[in-house]
């Protein structure tokens, strides 16, 4: 049972900062948002864990789901152009990342080095994990982004954030799972765990992303000076001087 309270204070925590994120820096906290958790949720995904009643599924859930939120907020306060862009800054965090962290594990450790094995554990897996990552990532993000323009059509009343969120990220969240997992995790698993990592995966994501559905409401009241178009600056009597 540890598990499942832990975890449920773990989502509580990752929306915390999802909100703060966005509260104290506005539209480029979320870009920064959509680069760290692109990263993290890629780390997480190579931990295994147990949930009750002994359902098998991987952390990093939370993170890719909160990167739906992202995109979300950004297409619905700043437009589809903005969502499409931190996407792409996405693919560009975890393609530095995996680059980078290869280049680091093919140096050959000092004898007293301690680093490099764990280093290995965790970004061992890195390129098929990215690889995986990169590809359900552009499809699912993608396609969340346009069928989110596309609800928005149908329902777009401010009371109807909900319809639009939850029905863009269900369906891209399953795309995205499906994907994933067959690159990532086939062949590593048998077919009973990976059917398990398959649905419990997107399980989790169905019910993080109703459970997130408050947080982008309360992100959507937040407001911000760069946010207001830039209106002229009012005539004074200096100002009429100057262009007399």
């Amino acid at each position: 049972m540890f598990n499942l309270w832990w975890g449920i204070l773990f989502v509580l925590v990752n929306f915390v900062f999802f909100l703060l994120c966005y509260r104290l820096f506005g539209k480029k906290g979320m870009y920064a948002w959509v680069g760290v958790a692109t990263v993290i949720a890629n780390i997480q995904v190579s931990k295994t864990i147990s949930m009750p009643p002994g359902i098998v599924m991987t952390l990093g859930n939370t993170m890719y789901v909160t990167l739906y939120m992202a995109s979300d907020l950004l297409n619905e306060k700043y437009g589809r152009v903005e969502a499409r862009t931190a996407v792409w800054f996405g693919f560009f965090t975890l393609i530095t990342t995996t680059v980078i962290m290869q280049m680091a594990l093919a140096f050959t450790p000092q004898e007293s080095d301690i680093a490099q094995s764990s280093l290995e554990t965790i970004f061992g897996m890195m390129p098929r994990l990215a690889l995986g990552s990169l590809v359900a990532y552009f499809v699912s993000q993608f396609l969340d982004v346009r069928l989110y323009s596309w609800i928005r059509k149908y329902y777009g009343s401010s009371r109807q954030l909900w319809i639009r969120t939850n029905g863009s990220t269900m369906v891209s969240s399953f795309v995205d799972t499906l994907i994933f997992c067959t690159i990532a995790f086939a062949g590593i698993y048998d077919l009973k765990v990976w059917t398990e990592i398959l649905l419990t995966t997107y399980i989790i994501k169905f019910l993080l992303t109703a459970a997130g559905t408050p947080v982008l409401y309360i992100a959507r009241t937040f407001t911000f000076a760069e946010d207001k178009p830039n209106m002229p600056l009012p005539e004074t009597s200096d100002t009429k001087a100057t262009t007399a």
